[in-house]
C-alpha cells in the first residue's frame, strides 16, 4: 500500500479555525512538510502549525517553492519536490502538506499534487478544506460578502486594473488578494470609483499579527505584509438594488 499525499488546510492563522480532520492528520505519522519561499525561509504555514502547541516533528521536511511567475523555475522547484517526497509515499508513508488557507484556493499544493500523479499515478491525494483568507477577514470586519442574490469575484490585485474595471459592473462584491504590488495603484482606483468608503483592509487575516484598516486611503505609501487583502463593497452596482431596498425598510 502507498501512502497518501494529503493538503492539510489549515486556515489563514487562527490554529483554532484548524479542522478536526486536519488536527488528526497532524497529530498521526504522516510526514509534514511545509512550504518556504527559499531555503531556511519563514513558513507561515508551519507558523499556525506550531501555534497549535504541537511540536514539529524531527523529521518535517521544507519544500522549497520560489516567489516567481517563471514558469521554468516553477517547474523545476515542483519536480524537486516530487522527487522528495514520492520516495516517502512509495514506501507507504502518507505526506502531510501544511497549507496556509484552504488548498483549492490559489494553493501551491494543486500543482504539486499534478506533478506528483503525472510521475505516479497510482498515488492517491486528498485535500482536507480550509478556512480561506477572505473569510476569515469578513468575519473579523463583520463584513457580508454575499446577501441574497449578490454576485462576489475573487480576484488576485495583480489581475489589472483594467480587468477590474470590466469585473465591477458585474459584481456586488470585490475580494482583492495580494494586493501589496499595487497597493497605491488600487488606492487611487477605488478613490475614482468612489468606493473608499466602501473597502476594507486586511493583513494576516486571522493570525495573531492580523491588522484592519478601514481608512485604507492611509494606507498609500505603506509597504504592507504579503499576506493582504481588501474587500470591496459595490454599492454602484443597481442589480440587486429592490432586494436592497426591501431589507432597508425592514430595519428599525
Amino acid at each position: 500500500m502507498k501512502g497518501k499525499l494529503i493538503a492539510a488546510s489549515l486556515g489563514p492563522g487562527d490554529a483554532g479555525l484548524i479542522t478536526r480532520r486536519a488536527w488528526e492528520v497532524m497529530q498521526s505519522d504522516a510526514l509534514w512538510c511545509y512550504p518556504v519561499r527559499r531555503k531556511g525561509g519563514r513558513s507561515h504555514a508551519l507558523g499556525i502549525a506550531e501555534r497549535t502547541g504541537l511540536a514539529m516533528p524531527n523529521d518535517a521536511l521544507e519544500l522549497i517553492f520560489p516567489m516567481t511567475h517563471d514558469a521554468d523555475v516553477l517547474a523545476r522547484a515542483w519536480a524537486r519536490a516530487a522527487a522528495k517526497i514520492i520516495p516517502v509515499l512509495q514506501a507507504g508513508r502518507d505526506v502531510a502538506f501544511l497549507v496556509e488557507g484552504d488548498a483549492s484556493t490559489f494553493s501551491t499544493f494543486t500543482y504539486l499534487a499534478r506533478y506528483v500523479q503525472h510521475l505516479d499515478t497510482t498515488i492517491d491525494v486528498e485535500i482536507i478544506a480550509g478556512v480561506p483568507s477572505f473569510n476569515a477577514a469578513a468575519a473579523s470586519t463583520s463584513f457580508p460578502l454575499a446577501e441574497t442574490d449578490d454576485t462576489v469575484a475573487i480576484v488576485p490585485a495583480g489581475y489589472g486594473l483594467q480587468e477590474l474595471d470590466q469585473l465591477l459592473p458585474h459584481f456586488d462584491t470585490l475580494v482583492l488578494l495580494k494586493v501589496k504590488p499595487l497597493l497605491d495603484s488600487l488606492i487611487d482606483w477605488l478613490a475614482s470609483h468612489d468606493l473608499l468608503d466602501d473597502v476594507v483592509f486586511v493583513e494576516k487575516a486571522g493570525a495573531p499579527e492580523e491588522r484592519i484598516i478601514a481608512d485604507v486611503a492611509s494606507l498609500k505609501g505603506e509597504k504592507v505584509n504579503y499576506l493582504s487583502l481588501m474587500l470591496v463593497r459595490n454599492r454602484n452596482r443597481q442589480r440587486g438594488d429592490v432586494m436592497r431596498g426591501c431589507k432597508q425598510k425592514l430595519l428599525p
